[in-house]
């Protein structure tokens, strides 16, 4: 194999199909080398961890076919040290070497027959609006569960619904909540299936460019996505999603409307003399406006008011001051309403003028 290539086209490639392995770590965190594929002046570059697997193409000038396998991490970190300019590169499977202005670099790469291959999915492949789906993504990823202990809460449920798709997630401690009406087609009448949240966060990074589509490809284990020129596969996760709707009240007693901005701004200071994510964050609510605070031993408290609409019982509620922002940070529009049954159980957030979005919360006792 070899080819040329402007070193921010080829970095642009190497840091892309790297994520596929960059943000698991520990006994089988994934596969050593990035493959690197030339076939005329189309170079493909592909990382995988098993579980996902991330490729993009580039255009070089290739010099010879070939396949190698590199050591992925150094060889990005090589390319992204080098003068702005063309990069040679020329590999086999003894030796890849890398040159560019009076640098020159000689690695070994990996064996090119130990890379593992995903089959692409079989299902049949159909479109999403770009701008949708990233907004849906940001919305509910975040609830999703990071700890692999319980592996259905990482995961993020794709539902057909009567009206389009339904995108939920879980860590048990919030839920959050996105329909996709007029979504038709991706999935087959009361389908489900279950994707990894971290392959739906690396997706959530490539609609930030100028594709306006993804093509989403389904098969029976796996979906691959395609934004542009880079494609991404990942496994899918195997299990029972834990029956959701039953934690969604149709009628609560007590509605906050609040502005938006002012009331994360708040939020986020007051949770300042926090110790850790895990001291609560105490909501007031009575008619006119809510107090926010939070009280610590060590650092000592942090009190503001927000001026805001309330109908209902006095009451004062708590919550994980984290989980609270994460989810007023994803409601849409300039208000946020609040609903709630008492201090002790699950308080909703959604915007004002929807019903597609809804992220829920547990309340955190306190004394």
């Amino acid at each position: 194999m070899k080819f040329r290539c402007e070193r921010d086209n080829l970095l642009d490639a190497l840091a892309t199909a790297g994520r596929a392995g960059s943000t698991r770590s520990g006994a089988g965190a994934g596969v050593p080398g990035t493959r690197l594929s030339l076939s005329g002046d189309r170079l493909e570059v592909t990382g995988t961890d098993q579980d996902l697997t991330i490729s993009t193409g580039v255009v070089v000038a290739g010099a010879s076919d070939g396949v190698v396998v590199a050591p992925g991490r150094l060889l990005t970190d090589i390319v992204r040290a080098l003068e702005p300019g063309a990069v040679d590169l020329e590999g086999d499977d003894e030796e890849l070497r890398v040159a560019a202005g009076r640098s020159q670099f000689v690695l070994r790469p990996y064996r090119a027959g130990d890379f593992p291959h995903l089959a692409p999915p079989s299902g049949q492949r159909v479109s999403l609006s770009t701008a949708g789906l990233a907004e849906a993504l940001r919305q509910v990823v975040r609830a999703a569960s990071s700890e692999d202990t319980r592996p259905v809460l990482t995961g993020v449920l794709i539902a057909a619904e009567a009206e389009g798709l339904r995108l939920v997630a879980t860590d048990s401690y919030r839920l959050a909540v996105r329909d996709l009406p007029g979504a038709h087609g991706v999935l087959a009448e009361g389908q489900r299936v279950l994707v990894p949240s971290r392959a739906l966060g690396e997706l959530q990074r490539l609609l930030g460019g100028e594709a306006e589509a993804v093509e989403l490809h389904l098969g029976t284990h796996e979906v691959r996505f395609s934004v542009g020129h880079v494609q991404m596969t990942t496994r899918l996760i195997e299990g029972e999603f834990p029956p959701y709707r039953q934690l969604v009240p149709f009628n609560y007693p007590n509605r906050l409307v609040i502005s938006r901005e002012p009331f994360l701004d708040a939020i986020r200071r007051v949770r300042l003399v926090a110790r850790d994510a895990t001291t609560p964050a105490r909501i007031s609510l009575r008619s006119g406006a809510v107090q926010l605070s939070v009280v610590t031993n060590d650092w000592g408290q942090a009190v503001e008011e927000v001026d805001a609409k309330y109908d209902g019982a006095e009451m004062t509620i708590a919550f994980n001051p984290q989980y609270l922002a994460e989810g007023v940070e994803a409601v849409p529009g300039d208000e946020v309403l609040l609903e709630t049954m008492d201090a002790l159980k699950p308080a909703t957030l959604k915007p004002t003028d929807s019903t597609d979005y809804v992220y829920l919360l547990m309340p955190v006792r306190v004394a």
